[in-house]
């Protein structure tokens, strides 16, 4: 099969012939129709996950089964399937109480496995992970589930818990934070985006955010309190940065809830925060590690009744070549909105 190589950290990615893979017991073995770049992928890439070289990124996917492994009950070839980017054992504790995206022996495409940057990928256990795709639902929508919307998902509802009304500030608007955004109106919430492209916070302003805030160094917090008469009940990071983190959690306004989706690079194992403020105004800083994927259904059932539109933040779709030289350049030139990958193209 073809697959994009990442052989060195930081270094030039390659595609190339492999050996394709086989179904393991308990797993299946899905042909990828569709699968996101993600700022994730660029992470592993430059060495912020540890992965074994050679490796293969890509961890948010949608296909066809085409193999199914000993003791596989649920799945059979040619299902319409995706998965959540973390998958659960679906043995322990936290896989059998519905919580899979917290498993401690989870498997991330991507990251602890080769990924889906390639024609054909495992997955793991997959009477607990694996999501059949309505027939409703496009395979690039589908794809943009299983990292950064599903994600955004669980962190408005299941994390902060948003109710109509409540102002969220979403600080970065690419796949994730756009995510947030239309996920925060169909919720009913009154949504501020902070970006430091125009074009981005364009595309939330399509998707129905009331005020966007350009990223230039000006005091992103007291726009937010002015805007909002005292701050937001809810604020995300879906960038990740010592910057964006605080700003979104300055945003808050007294007992507020901050969810941090963006990974956070570290000093001497920490991450800054400010406390002060934390303690001082009883604010809330909640995690969200994507979505299990018995959490799925109330999420499809949106996505089918047309509340909700994935494929609307899709746009473009490219192939595996095309994605060797997109995946470095994410760090200073990410895309507004999803770029999917199509394996089966050049």
């Amino acid at each position: 099969m073809r697959a994009m190589i990442m052989d060195a950290l930081a270094a030039a990615l390659e595609v190339r012939e492999v050996e394709a893979p086989a179904a393991p017991d308990g797993g299946v073995v899905v042909e990828v129709h569709a699968t996101g770049l993600c700022k994730s992928d660029w992470h592993a890439w430059v060495g912020h996950d540890d992965v074994a070289l050679p490796h293969v990124p890509g961890h948010e996917l949608a296909g066809v089964i085409v193999e199914v492994g000993e003791g596989v009950q649920r799945w059979n070839v040619g299902d319409r399937v995706t998965v959540p980017f973390v998958m659960g054992c679906g043995a322990c504790e936290w896989c059998v109480g519905g919580n899979a995206q917290v498993c401690p022996d989870q498997q991330q495409p991507g990251f602890t496995q080769w990924g889906s940057f390639a024609e054909r990928v495992v997955l793991r256990a997959a009477d607990t992970n694996v999501v059949r795709i309505p027939d409703g639902v496009s395979f690039e929508a589908a794809a943009a589930l299983g990292c950064r919307f599903a994600t955004a998902y669980r962190a408005l509802t299941g994390r902060a818990r948003v109710q109509a009304g409540e102002w969220i500030t979403v600080v970065g608007a690419g796949g994730v934070g756009l995510s947030a955004v239309m996920i925060g109106v169909a919720l009913g919430a009154r949504v501020i985006v902070v970006d430091r492209t125009p074009a981005a916070l364009e595309a939330a302003a399509r998707l129905g955010a009331e005020h966007t805030l350009l990223a230039d160094g000006s005091d992103i917090p007291a726009a937010v309190h002015e805007l909002t008469g005292g701050g937001s009940q809810v604020s995300v990071d879906a960038v990740g940065s010592a910057q964006t983190s605080r700003d979104a959690v300055l945003s808050l306004r007294r007992r507020g809830r901050h969810v941090q989706i963006g990974l956070l690079p570290t000093a001497d194992g920490m991450t800054a925060m400010p406390m002060a403020r934390v303690i001082a105004w009883e604010l809330d800083l909640l995690g969200s590690h994507g979505m299990a994927a018995v959490d799925y259904p109330e999420m499809l059932s949106l996505i089918e009744s047309g509340a909700l539109r994935p494929h609307d933040l899709v746009e473009r779709v490219i192939g595996l070549g095309e994605a060797t030289t997109l995946l470095p350049a994410m760090d200073t030139a990410s895309p507004a909105g999803m770029t999917m990958i199509d394996p089966r193209r050049a």
